[in-house]
């Protein structure tokens, strides 16, 4: 399968569910590898938030991401609806803090992406396949969310509220080709004590009563309901036969539960890559689909590097060699760490580093007993990674690239003089504004020595800058 965009820019506005602020959000067509991204239009530098599970600051009432001092919330329904679309890449350009609530569906957005057209791009769709059972369990709340091997995406979900009214509720999605007829209608639902408390909060300034179902898990008098009417600017309210506000009519029997199946498939959609699996989930809810999503993460970016060993040929002729190594880093001996790049493209780049007993951290470094030091690994990654950032600038020697952080750093394997360490380094997001997230792995023949997330920023040099380089 091939990746996809949208052929046309395409627009929707309405009001976000807690602020109640009027927004416009555009879709607009993203080259392949692009992914889901939010650019908030209406602030200075218009910045960009990568929907990536990384960035959830928040999953209290919708799911929220931050980067920066820039967020935005209520990001799971149209997440959901271009993952039921099969789209792959696009940009969400909105001018405010929240996504619209439409009528508390995903519907809105699919006839934008249908008004908009679909487009196939010339990149392999990459999945995300599910090849063993991965679970996750909440043990306070119950709540538990399985992935199983499947040939194709599929999903289905229970609820139980314990409530009366609203009794378990079971709904399921075999194919995403069924997405658009059975999911995308579905509304999202509040209990009345929920509505109230949230009144009183002062959120869902921008909730109306048709678009949500509001179900009645108690027993109310007329007075109550006038009162609540009142509140929400109707102009009368009473409860009917299903334990539901006569505000709306249900457009399916376990409507609920589809709506939860709807928020599971978009608050999944942060791991970046579409699921070739079966989703079973029991209570879910964004807490525990966002905490779900931050399992099958990992599970990815692990099976990536397995799957991604780079095989060294040393008869093969090198894309750089030491002497055009040192015409994009500032490292000189004793602290160039990379001997010879043999592979680089716009998303990896691969680097080789012989040990030698010769090097001069030997002496001091168990003399006795030689191993090059983890952390010097982490510097061959970064001296690597720093080659794949600097192949785009127009001037590469004049710029250098500055660790801004290192996180997740694992030391698995001695290195040892001898050994040939195969430097991996693979870009987790673009790079913007000069910021590069890249995943570093280190191996010995087919082996992970060292491994761990770099975050570097590229600067031009000047004739103040101190060009020892990092």
């Amino acid at each position: 399968m091939k990746q996809s965009t949208i052929q046309n820019a395409v627009s929707v506005r309405g009001v976000g569910l807690h602020t109640g602020k009027t927004v416009t959000l555009t879709f607009k067509p993203a080259l392949a590898n692009h992914g889901y991204r939010f650019q908030r239009v209406d602030l200075p530098d218009q910045p960009i938030i990568p929907a990536d599970v990384k960035m959830v600051i928040s999953t209290n009432r919708g799911t929220t991401l931050k980067s920066g001092e820039a967020q935005v919330s209520t990001v799971e329904h149209v997440l959901s609806a271009l993952t039921g679309m099969g789209i792959d890449n696009v940009l969400l350009e909105i001018d405010g803090p929240e996504m619209p609530i439409m009528d508390g569906t995903s519907m809105p957005f699919v006839e934008a992406i249908l008004e908009a057209g679909m487009t196939e791009l010339d990149a392999e769709r990459e999945y995300f396949i599910v090849t063993e059972p991965i679970a996750y369990k909440d043990e306070v709340t119950g709540t538990e969310l399985l992935a199983l091997p499947s040939d194709n995406f599929e999903a289905t979900v229970m609820i139980d509220f314990a409530s009366k009214v609203l009794g378990p509720q079971f709904a399921a999605l075999h194919n995403l080709s069924d997405y658009v007829k059975e999911i995308a209608p579905c509304r999202t639902f509040v209990f009345v004590h929920e509505l109230e408390k949230l009144l009183e909060m002062g959120l869902i300034k921008g909730g109306d009563m048709d678009n949500a179902i509001v179900i009645a898990d108690r027993k109310m008098d007329q007075d109550e309901l006038d009162a609540l009417a009142q509140k929400m600017g109707k102009p009368g309210i009473k409860v009917d036969a299903e334990g539901v506000l006569n505000t709306v009519k249900l457009h399916f029997q376990n409507e609920p539960a589809r709506h939860k199946l709807l928020d599971v498939i978009g608050d999944l959609a942060l791991i970046g890559k579409p699921i070739r699996g079966k989703i079973v989930a029991t209570k879910p809810g964004h807490t525990a689909n966002v905490e779900f999503a931050k399992l099958l993460k990992k599970n990815l970016t692990e099976k990536r590097r397995l799957m991604g060993i780079p095989r060294y040929d040393p008869d093969k002729e090198p894309v750089f060699d030491s002497v055009q190594i040192t015409k994009l880093l500032p490292h000189r001996f004793p602290f160039l760490l990379v001997d010879k790049i043999i592979e680089i493209d716009q998303q990896h780049v691969v680097g080789i580093k012989n040990i030698t007993y010769n090097e001069s951290f030997f002496q001091g470094h168990f003399p006795d007993n030689p191993v090059f030091p983890g952390v010097l690994q982490i510097e061959a990654l970064a001296q690597t990674g720093g080659i794949l950032a600097l192949q785009n600038v127009p001037d590469p020697g004049n710029w250098d690239t500055y660790f801004l952080k290192i996180d997740n750093t694992k030391f698995k394997a001695k290195v040892v003089p001898g050994d040939t360490l195969i430097l991996k380094m693979e870009l987790l997001e673009p790079i913007r504004r000069g910021i590069v997230h890249m995943q570093g792995t280190a191996y010995v023949g087919s082996k992970i020595v060292s491994e761990g997330e770099l975050t570097a920023q590229i600067v031009r040099r000047t004739k103040e800058t101190n060009t020892s380089g990092q």
